[in-house]
């Protein structure tokens, strides 16, 4: 990764953005000398409630699911596509991301996961096909240290860019915070530490795949033209959390007011304009799209991203945004990581074609 001595960005179509919320891989993965020790898991609700969610696309055989085009996926929804103004120049943007230029787009038709992959889901797809992740299979993942013990978080290994991750040995999306912790009290969250290579896997085994960078944020912008945020201008309007973001110091203090420490079940906000839910914070998403930022003022229709490239868009933000440092919960804010690459913050929804 390219990056700053303050963290910020190499300019460039081919530099990647100053990632503090998900460190890359760097390759390969190496060994990481952590110990082994039991982790609590942190994930507690402070105020919002705890929203029932129904599992969508569930899996019943292998080696996939039935995708019947002429039937209404589950879970999904259908979005008629059509133009839009994507990217900004908004004054708290980072143009070195490639934000902008704001360009008109044009989309398909598709259908989309109204919220993130769960846990619950994921799971179904890890049954019915052994799957193994690439966190798993490289042994560690990078979990936030204010989630881990004393003990932990110092034989812990952490990049010298972003010293609030972890690089912990046994964390991977069963047991999130490493050895110790589980999802057991977190169907309904989004899974994390899924590389992409793994969220491909599942889309591919569900008969669906992951959106291109066009299709994720047209859907996410939920019908507003050049809002900032999926329900308008106004981060906190009337006073009231939209989405489950950093309060406080980061990375020393976080408050919880919006009601997490760390992700929040998926449909724990109200939903945007087209019915998609946590499009700003909660976890990051992957997208197809291969990582750029040289983009066209031309309108464009169905665009998919440069045709080759070392990583790959996300998008959304998550749960450690804060305006502070990285301000990227805003629709048209982008990053990108290195498609082996899984964090505590890192999961992914699907799409079709309609």
């Amino acid at each position: 990764m390219h990056r700053s001595e303050a963290g910020g960005h190499v300019a460039g179509s081919e530099a990647e953005p100053g990632n503090c919320c998900a460190p890359p891989s760097g390759g390969p993965r190496t060994a990481v000398s952590t110990p082994r020790t039991a982790v609590s898991t942190p994930h507690t609700t402070v105020s919002a409630p705890r929203a029932e969610v129904s599992p969508a696309h569930a899996a019943d055989s292998s080696p996939a699911p039935t995708v019947d085009a002429g039937t209404a996926p589950v879970g999904m929804l259908r979005l008629d596509g059509g133009s839009f103004l994507m990217g900004t120049d908004d004054k708290d943007g980072f143009p070195a991301d490639g934000e902008g230029p704001v360009r008109e787009v044009t989309v398909s038709p598709f259908w989309i996961d109204a919220h993130a992959v769960t846990n619950e889901r994921f799971a179904r797809f890890i049954d019915a096909t052994g799957h193994v992740t690439e966190a798993e299979r490289f042994g560690w993942s990078y979990v936030f240290a204010g989630f881990l013990p004393a003990a932990l978080r110092r034989g812990a290994v952490r990049p010298p860019q972003t010293p609030w991750w972890c690089g912990v040995e046994g964390a991977h999306w069963r047991a999130p915070e490493g050895p110790g912790s589980s999802v057991d009290d977190r169907a309904a969250h989004p899974v994390v530490h899924v590389s992409w290579n793994d969220a491909v896997a599942f889309a591919r085994w569900s008969g669906l795949r992951l959106p291109t960078e066009a299709e994720w944020e047209y859907a996410a912008r939920g019908g507003l033209e050049q809002a900032r945020y999926p329900w308008g201008d106004e981060l906190t309007p009337d006073g009231e959390h939209r989405c489950n973001i950093w309060q406080g110091h980061f990375p020393t203090k976080n408050t919880a007011e919006d009601g997490y420490r760390g992700t929040a079940p998926v449909d724990a906000y109200p939903p945007n304009g087209f019915g998609l839910y946590n499009v700003a914070g909660n976890v990051w998403e992957w997208c197809a799209d291969h990582w750029g930022t040289d983009h066209s003022s031309r309108p464009r229709t169905d665009p998919k991203g440069p045709a080759r490239g070392t990583s790959r868009v996300m998008r959304g933000g998550s749960y450690l945004c804060h305006h502070s440092y990285c301000n990227r919960y805003r629709v048209a804010a982008r990053t990108a990581n290195t498609p082996d690459s899984s964090t505590g913050n890192l999961g992914f929804r699907c799409v079709r074609d309609a």
